[in-house]
């Protein structure tokens, strides 16, 4: 019967279940270790998201596919494909540079942040993160985008007795579930006009759709875009974004601002290019004004940030994060008029692995700046390099990435290459959208640049960096500062093999 399912592929689903059963026993092991050895299930985390990562190599080769239908080898479930390796690094590396910020950050919370939960939670989350990008079903789909959200709910309101921390998480969880509602009956218009949830199958049946279900089909298309355009934090589905980064604790927020973008984007890519080409009339379009309108209310937002309110610098990262959404989105609807979605698509891969690798850096020095200065102004980064010269050239490095200027040439070429995606596809306009933007971004990138180089006011006070903390800023360095050295690098291992 086409309806049996074959065996499991251990191997190909190796990643995210390495995640998940690491969850499980952290969360079992956090019943019987004591108070004062917590500390160990954090490494425990790290070292299993680490172990999550090098597993994708034995995949790195080849397409492998699994819970297929038995009469229907191209209909399957699960496909480890490069699209989908490309994004698991993203998101489980993203998320192990998050396990290190959380090791310093729990430990300065001083009990105010449970451990057992917190682990269990973010290895959850990233479990269900690498999973989207090798879903190709909408079931599948869908159920990954809540494996991956609704922990991350809880971990935003995680800070015991934080009415803010509250406040953000109940805005997160309300904006998502609701997102989420009309995304399901977007996916129920599609299987009642295509009979399959199987994205291959979508993509021959919904080109011979009878006439009279033509504009439920239509509908079907735009509603299911709605859950992940809000997961990218796409305007106008964007609101929740500054107000949830600054009541995360700051290692969450990081964690969002990459590894949410992620699960958006590849579950937005997967819905779009492989389940709907044939309807890209409908979302190139929809998808071009959402980037054009995305990229300029973040960066004008970003602008807007005063450098001495509280909690700016984390507001201006969010603000930054809804521009930079903008700009992935443009290589995504440019593969609607292209006539080579690939090169598009990986367009946009490109651009997301330079930004996971300089936002998470940012992020980084941030929380660093954080231990000293809690409530993380931009005004606080005054004489930065004063206090810790090497801190404040790394994230200067990060912020002329994020900007596109030299020497952060990886940023340089990311742009370059999603304006290039515009153009081939005729989409003139948009790019003209991007370049307006790119220059209103570089005058709050600089400006706050400028500030890490400026005479401190008041002694200079020097800090210990804690190891872990150490270690992901210097990880993120190291990778930003290679990948300027080779950005070519990027583009090859974002070639996406969808198609």
């Amino acid at each position: 019967m086409s309806s049996l399912v074959q065996s499991v592929d251990w191997l190909a689903i190796a990643p995210p279940t390495l995640a998940a059963v690491v969850g499980l026993v952290v969360l079992v092991a956090d019943l019987f270790i004591g108070e004062e050895k917590k500390a160990v299930l954090g490494w425990v985390s790290v070292a299993g998201l680490a172990a999550s990562a090098l597993m994708l190599l034995p995949l790195r080769d080849g397409d492998r596919a699994t819970f297929c239908l038995t009469g229907n080898a191209h209909a399957c479930s699960y496909t480890a494909d490069r699209f989908t390796l490309a994004i698991q690094f993203l998101v489980l590396g993203g998320a192990l540079l998050a396990a290190l910020l959380s090791v310093t950050a729990l430990k300065d919370a001083n009990k105010d942040l449970p451990e057992g939960e917190f682990w269990f939670l973010l290895l959850s989350s990233a479990a269900g993160a690498a999973l989207l990008p090798a879903s190709r079903d909408l079931a599948t789909l869908i159920v990954a985008l809540e494996v991956a959200s609704l922990p991350a709910f809880a971990l935003v309101g995680i800070k015991r007795g934080d009415k803010k921390s509250s406040e953000a998480a109940l805005k997160f969880f309300l904006s998502s579930v609701t997102a989420t509602a009309v995304s399901l009956m977007g996916v129920s218009f599609v299987y009642a006009t295509t009979g399959s949830l199987y994205l291959t199958q979508i993509a021959d049946k919904i080109q011979h759709v009878d006439g009279q279900f033509h504009t439920l089909a239509q509908a079907g298309v735009v509603l299911t875009l709605v859950g992940f355009a809000f997961k990218t934090a796409a305007v106008p589905f964007h609101f929740w974004v500054p107000d949830t980064y600054v009541g995360a604790p700051l290692p969450i927020a990081a964690y969002l601002s990459v590894v949410g973008k992620a699960v958006g984007f590849s579950g937005l890519i997967l819905v779009t290019v492989v389940a709907l080409p044939s309807y890209g009339d409908v979302w190139g379009p929809a998808l071009a004004a959402l980037a054009a309108l995305t990229m300029t209310v973040g960066n004008v937002g970003a602008l807007r940030q005063q450098a001495t309110r509280a909690y700016s610098a984390v507001r201006l990262l969010a603000w930054s994060s809804v521009g930079q959404a903008g700009y992935l989105l443009v290589p995504i609807a440019s593969a609607a008029y292209s006539k080579d979605a690939e090169k598009a698509i990986g367009s946009t891969v490109a651009y997301a692995l330079m930004y996971a690798v300089v936002n998470l850096g940012a992020f980084a020095v941030a929380a660093l700046v954080a231990r000293t200065s809690p409530l993380n102004r931009i005004s606080d980064y005054r004489g930065l390099y004063a206090r810790s010269p090497l801190s404040a050239l790394i994230l200067g490095f990060f912020l002329l990435c994020l900007a596109g200027l030299p020497p952060g040439i990886i940023g340089l070429f990311a742009k370059v290459t999603v304006f290039a995606a515009a153009v081939d596809a005729g989409l003139g306009w948009l790019a003209v959208v991007m370049a307006v933007n790119v220059v209103i971004a570089l005058f709050y990138y600089l400006q706050w640049t400028t500030l890490l180089f400026r005479a401190p006011e008041g002694e200079p006070e020097k800090h210990r960096v804690p190891a872990p903390l150490t270690a992901a800023i210097a990880l993120t360095a190291v990778l930003g500062i290679a990948l300027s050295g080779a950005p070519q690098l990027v583009l090859r291992f974002s070639a996406t093999g969808l198609f």
